[in-house]
């Protein structure tokens, strides 16, 4: 019988978590306003959010492989567009809020040990 159970309650459990964690769109804590919301290729959702207290720069995204959260980016205008940039291990993230031709278009990039891996156009929402 309490074999029985364990399953029953694993089997009710887990497609519930699984549900939850694919469901929940990343998120940054409540002392954080957004200040970019882009849609890029291969529906990635990228949010970054500003922590209001320290000033610290939020990334947050959702796709396809996972929802992947970052702090401690770095904000950077380039030509006229500004650089949105997050490291994690040896990865680096870079969202340009804008492009040139576009202020509604941008770019995601994502590098590994200095050399582009992703280059995706991105729209802002």
């Amino acid at each position: 019988m309490k074999t029985l159970l364990k399953r029953a309650a694993l089997f009710l459990a887990l497609p519930t978590s699984v549900l939850a964690n694919l469901s929940l769109p990343a998120s940054a804590d409540s002392t954080a306003g957004i200040i970019l919301s882009t849609r890029c290729q291969g529906d990635h959702n990228i949010n970054i959010w500003q922590n209001s207290t320290s000033g610290e720069l939020l990334y947050r995204a959702t796709s396809p492989y996972g929802n992947l959260s970052l702090g401690r980016g770095t904000s950077q205008a380039t030509e006229g567009v500004r650089v949105y940039r997050f490291r994690n291990k040896s990865y680096e993230y870079w969202v340009w809020d804008g492009t040139l031709d576009n202020p509604q278009s941008g770019t995601f990039e994502v590098y590994k040990n200095n050399r582009i891996l992703l280059q995706q156009t991105c729209t802002k929402i």
